[in-house]
């Protein structure tokens, strides 16, 4: 079973709420592996999003597989393809994605930036998840002015015909005024399931429970 993660935006905590749901998956008895198919702003061949969801993967795939675009330049990937003269080509991330599925019972694609994010060929970061076929979860950063982008996202999912398995609240913005009504709004508004909600700064074994009650509802193919 697998699940694309995808944003608001960048800094939304997708590599916080991936790493979250891979190790909700180990704790509940499943292998487990995080990839991160497009990444930018590495360097010398690291990326920090990709080596955290190696952290929180129970199976180590090689780089290749875990990261199958890894720019340096620290901006949209569309731009940091095209100034080291490579096209993302999504067959080939296809081939690295049934890699890694074959050898875990779980697998979380972390996607780049959020969902309407370029990706070169005039092909966008939902157009990736579309190509895998994967179901989606979108993470919101709950802070000021996240209402607009949050629900522009979720539209956006939902037009695209993708299965939206849910969302996730990830305080970003710790002293947000009003936080909990800015939340019950979204949820009100998003035409998906909040899964579970969280903030920067709780340990992750707190929000273990939520995260597993939705790998368990995954791997049963139930309705959230």
């Amino acid at each position: 079973m697998t699940v694309f993660v995808t944003g608001t935006d960048t800094g939304c905590g997708k590599t916080y709420i991936s790493g979250l749901l891979l190790r909700a998956a180990i704790f509940s008895g499943y292998s487990a592996c995080g990839m991160k198919p497009v990444a930018t702003g590495s360097q010398q061949g690291e990326n920090e999003d990709v080596a955290k969801l190696l952290v929180a993967s129970s199976v180590k795939m090689p780089l290749k597989d875990r990261a199958v675009y890894s720019f340096e330049p620290p901006c949209s990937p569309h731009i940091a393809s095209s100034q080291v003269g490579k096209i993302i080509s999504f067959p080939k991330i296809e081939e690295a994605y049934k890699k890694c599925a074959s050898e875990a019972d779980v697998v979380v694609v972390e996607g780049v930036g959020g969902w309407k994010v370029p990706l070169g060929q005039g092909l966008f970061v939902e157009d990736l998840a579309l190509f895998l076929k994967l179901p989606v979860v979108l993470v919101v950063g709950v802070k000021l002015g996240c209402i607009n982008h949050a629900v522009l996202a979720a539209e956006s999912i939902v037009d695209s015909g993708v299965p939206f398995v849910g969302w996730v609240a990830n305080q970003t913005e710790l002293d947000l005024y009003a936080a909990d009504d800015v939340v019950s709004f979204l949820s009100q508004s998003i035409e998906a399931p909040l899964l579970f909600r969280t903030r920067w700064g709780v340990p992750l074994e707190q929000s273990y429970g939520k995260a597993s009650f939705f790998i368990e509802s995954l791997h049963r193919g139930a309705t959230l």
